[in-house]
C-alpha cells in the first residue's frame, strides 16, 4: 500500500475513470427498436440474475449511478455499452444502425441524469459510411463526447484500407475522438460467448486473440498512412489493457523504414504516432505503473471498467495507490483525471460529497 511518507495512505485525489459501462436490459432494443424491427431485435439473458456483480443498479439506472461511484471514489466516468459491444459483429446493416441509434438515444438520457459526471460515448455502425457520419454529427450536437465503432472489422473494410477515411475526416473536423473497444467486430456475433471454450481455447482467447486485434488494429492504421492523412485524429483503444504496447512499438521501430525496407506510406516513427494520436485505457494491469513514465505519460488512462467481472469497484482507490503510488504526482494525476478531461474535453469535474 503506498503512503504519503508519513505513515498515512496516498492521497489519490480526483478520479475519472477513461472506460466504464451501463448495462442495457435484457429486452431493451425489443421494446425499444421501430415496430418493424421488432421481431429481429437481440434479446439477452438477465445479467442481474447470472451474474450480480453485473447486476448493480447503478448500470441500468443513472439516478442511482452516483451513489456507486461515491462508493469507489470516482468522480466522473466515460460511458461505453455492454450489450451493444456485442452488436458490432452483426452483419444485418439496417438492424445494427438502428439497435445503435435507440442505445444512443437511451444513453443521453442516461447521462443527462448527471451530466457533469456521465460522459457517453455513442456507437457508430461502420458499414455505410455516410449513414456513420450523420449518425455521428447528430450525436455530437447532442452532446456525446466520442464515438466508437469496431476494433475487427471485416477484411474488406479493414483499416488498411480507406474505407473509413470519410468517417475519420468527419471526426477530426468535429473533435470526436474515435474509440475500438475490445471484442467488436466480425469475430464477435451475437451470441458470441468465450466462457463456453474449453479452457484451453479460453486461455489462448484472452490473451492470444484479444491482443491479436488490437495489434493487427494499430499497425493497419500506423503503416497504412491513417494518421499522416488525419494528423489530429484521436484513436483510443478501449479495455486492451497497456504493458503490451512497448513491445509492439520497438518491434514496429526495428522494422519500419530503410533498414528494412523504402516503400512504407508512414511520414513519421511509429512510436511518434502513439505519442501524437493514439491512446489507451487499462485498468487491472500492474506492469503498467512501471513503464508509463517512459512510454504512456500523456496516453495512457486509467478506468475501473465498473460495473463488469473485473472491475476495481469498488476498490479503485486501492489499486491506483497499489500500481501508481510510486508515481510522481504530476504523472499520476495526468493518467487518473487530466489525460481524459483533456482528451474529451469535459467540463470541470468537482469531487463527489465525502472524498
Amino acid at each position: 500500500m503506498a503512503e504519503d511518507g508519513q505513515g498515512g495512505k496516498l492521497d489519490v485525489g480526483l478520479l475519472i475513470s477513461a472506460d466504464s459501462h451501463v448495462m442495457e436490459a435484457p429486452d431493451f432494443w425489443a421494446k425499444a427498436l421501430p415496430a418493424g424491427m421488432r421481431s429481429k431485435a437481440p434479446v439477452y439473458g438477465d445479467s442481474k440474475k447470472e451474474n450480480p456483480f453485473q447486476g448493480h443498479e447503478g448500470a441500468r439506472e443513472a439516478a442511482l449511478r452516483v451513489t456507486e461511484m461515491a462508493k469507489d471514489g470516482v468522480s466522473g466516468e466515460v460511458l461505453y455499452p455492454t450489450r451493444a459491444l456485442h452488436q458490432f459483429g452483426m452483419e444485418d446493416v439496417e438492424l445494427q444502425e438502428a439497435c445503435f441509434k435507440v442505445y444512443n438515444d437511451w444513453l443521453l438520457e442516461y447521462c443527462a441524469v448527471a451530466p457533469e459526471r456521465l460522459f457517453g460515448v455513442a456507437c457508430i455502425s461502420a458499414f455505410r459510411i455516410k449513414e456513420a457520419i450523420k449518425e455521428m454529427e447528430r450525436c455530437k450536437k447532442l452532446g456525446m463526447k466520442g464515438i466508437m465503432i469496431w476494433q475487427a472489422p471485416p477484411d474488406a473494410m479493414g483499416f488498411d484500407t480507406h474505407h473509413h477515411d470519410p468517417l475519420f475526416e468527419a471526426a477530426e473536423a468535429l473533435d470526436m475522438p474515435v474509440s475500438l473497444h475490445i471484442l467488436t467486430g466480425a469475430p464477435y456475433k451475437p451470441g458470441w460467448d468465450a466462457l463456453a471454450k474449453p479452457p484451453v481455447e479460453f486461455q489462448n482467447f484472452v490473451i492470444n486473440d484479444k491482443l491479436h486485434h488490437a495489434v493487427k488494429t494499430l499497425i493497419d492504421m500506423i503503416v497504412s498512412g491513417t494518421f499522416d492523412r488525419f494528423p489530429k485524429l484521436n484513436v483510443i483503444t478501449v479495455e486492451n489493457e497497456v504493458s503490451w504496447q512497448p513491445f509492439v512499438i520497438w518491434q514496429m521501430e526495428k522494422y519500419a523504414g530503410k533498414k528494412y525496407r523504402s516503400d512504407y506510406a508512414m511520414k513519421l516513427k511509429p512510436s511518434e504516432y502513439f505519442k501524437r494520436n493514439l491512446y489507451t485505457t487499462f485498468f487491472n494491469d500492474p506492469a503498467a505503473g512501471e513503464l508509463i513514465e517512459k512510454w504512456g505519460p500523456d496516453t495512457w488512462m486509467w478506468s475501473n471498467d465498473y460495473p463488469h467481472p473485473n472491475s476495481t469497484w469498488p476498490n479503485s482507490r486501492d489499486v491506483i495507490r497499489r500500481d501508481l503510488g510510486h508515481l510522481p504526482e504530476a504523472i499520476r494525476a495526468k493518467v487518473i483525471r487530466e489525460t481524459v478531461a483533456r482528451l474529451y474535453s469535459l467540463p470541470k469535474i468537482l469531487p463527489l460529497a465525502g472524498l
